[in-house]
């Protein structure tokens, strides 16, 4: 994101082990902070009946799994074979984010309209599951995957450390969309979701939506 990607990966060039590491932990870390992710991540923990810290925490690393597992999938051939996704293909995947995010902000509108969040007196069942929470992780992960295996082979010229960096990558990607989870889940805990809902699904319906015009080039698109 702004070049920010790069600048970081830029310190791989040495290829050393170690250092590797360092920057595929760095990147996994900061990837997991970008926009699309932080409007995903809003609207699927507030449009869970639970909002407890261990709720939250079960949905974020559900979903981050499923990123890691798509995000590793399509890296490998990337960085074994160069083989990259077709424009096309990439284009639709990433417009599927977009879609995603919006479905995910009209259920959690439809949901607020019901009146769902008022009070939480009455007990609802379970909405959002850890597999629900895995299948949007697996949509999510496979938008920007031949960007991630750009930036990696880029400057690691070793395929199997670069398949190593690919993992590493994925599993801090997985581990701090599960940090971020929870602490949207401790957050969304201390507040009335009444009022905040309406906030959170109008905010990421917009972005969805912008994200989606974006990837097929009808709009302004910056990351």
């Amino acid at each position: 994101m702004f070049g920010l990607d790069s600048w970081i990966a830029g310190f791989s060039d040495g290829t050393t082990l170690l250092v590797v590491a360092v920057v595929a932990l760095v990147l996994g870390l900061r990837h997991a902070t970008d926009p699309d992710h932080l409007a995903a991540v809003t609207t699927l923990i507030a449009g869970a009946e639970e909002q407890a810290t261990k709720a939250a925490a079960r949905l974020g690393a559900a979903w981050g799994l499923g990123h890691a597992t798509s995000l590793f999938a399509f890296g490998v051939p990337i960085v074994l074979f160069n083989a990259y996704l077709p424009s096309d293909v990439e284009q639709g995947a990433e417009a599927a984010v977009g879609v995603l995010i919006v479905a995910l902000a009209v259920w959690l509108l439809v949901r607020w309209r019901r009146g769902l969040f008022h009070g939480h007196v009455h007990a609802h069942p379970r909405v959002r599951r850890p597999a629900q929470a895995f299948g949007i992780g697996l949509v999510h992960g496979a938008g920007g995957s031949a960007g991630v295996g750009l930036l990696l082979l880029a400057s690691i010229h070793n395929h199997w450390i670069a398949v190593a960096a690919l993992a590493l990558f994925a599993l801090c990607t997985a581990l701090s969309m599960t940090l971020l989870s929870t602490g949207f889940g401790r957050a969304l805990g201390a507040v009335s979701l009444d009022r905040l809902a309406p906030a959170f699904g109008f905010f990421s319906l917009a972005f969805g939506a912008w994200y989606a015009l974006g990837a097929l080039n009808v709009a302004p698109y910056f990351f």
